[in-house]
């Protein structure tokens, strides 16, 4: 009789995240800011970003997004990259008077054009490719405009990172108790690069949780 079978099954279902800390993590980044950040403050364009909702999903559910986002390793013997998705507004560093409120044109409108995502622990423990998956960037194109705002789909967790160290140690062999680590929590962190209708750099920051684990499938749990 495998030990692990029905108590490891039940342990590594997703609802088991420390959701509340996933949820804390972007609650700060819902509420809109009032005033600029040093980083929003940096460089020469006159607009700047904000990230009003940072989103994630398991790959084998795409559809299902939330505030933290609870990655499998390995679902019904497949690997999938995870998704994320970005919702954006601009704002001006010059907002003007209470009477006088100043307004983007055109020319602040930003488009994104790339994003950089890395992964932290809590612990200390970042050596990429031991404790946390490499960082790694990625394209994504979109425009951030005063009406609208905007809002993209990217790659948060990428198909090759469960397919190397500290990931692959994750997965469980079939009918065996786990060996090693079980799961790995981190903090997802995501630079987006863009620059306004002049050409100057524009760049804002954005954290959600990403907990590592071999989950229980769908399909009712891995033995």
């Amino acid at each position: 009789m495998n030990p692990y079978s029905a108590q490891t099954k039940n342990l590594l279902r997703p609802t088991w995240v420390g959701r509340l800390t996933g949820l804390a993590l972007v609650a700060a980044l819902l509420v809109p800011s009032t005033s600029c950040t040093s980083q929003q403050n940096t460089g020469t364009s006159p607009a700047y970003l904000i990230i009003n909702q940072l989103l994630a999903a398991r790959g084998d559910e795409p559809d299902e997004m939330s505030g933290d986002l609870a990655s499998d390793v390995l679902t019904n013997n497949s690997i999938f990259a995870d998704p994320g998705q970005v919702t954006m507004e601009l704002a001006l560093k010059d907002p003007g008077s209470s009477t006088t409120p100043a307004k983007p044109t055109s020319m602040n409108f930003i488009t994104v054009t790339r994003y950089r995502v890395e992964y932290i622990r809590a612990d200390g423990r970042n050596t990429p490719g031991v404790d946390v998956p490499f960082p790694f960037e990625g394209a994504v194109t979109f425009n951030v405009n005063e009406e609208d705002g905007g809002t993209a789909n990217f790659t948060l967790v990428r198909i090759q990172a469960k397919m190397e160290a500290p990931l692959m140690a994750l997965r469980r062999p079939t009918n065996q108790p786990p060996g090693g680590a079980i799961a790995i929590s981190t903090i997802a962190r995501i630079t987006f690069y863009g620059t306004d209708q002049a050409g100057r750099a524009v760049s804002v920051t954005g954290q959600i949780g990403v907990s590592f684990a071999d989950w229980a499938d769908p399909s009712g749990g891995r033995p």
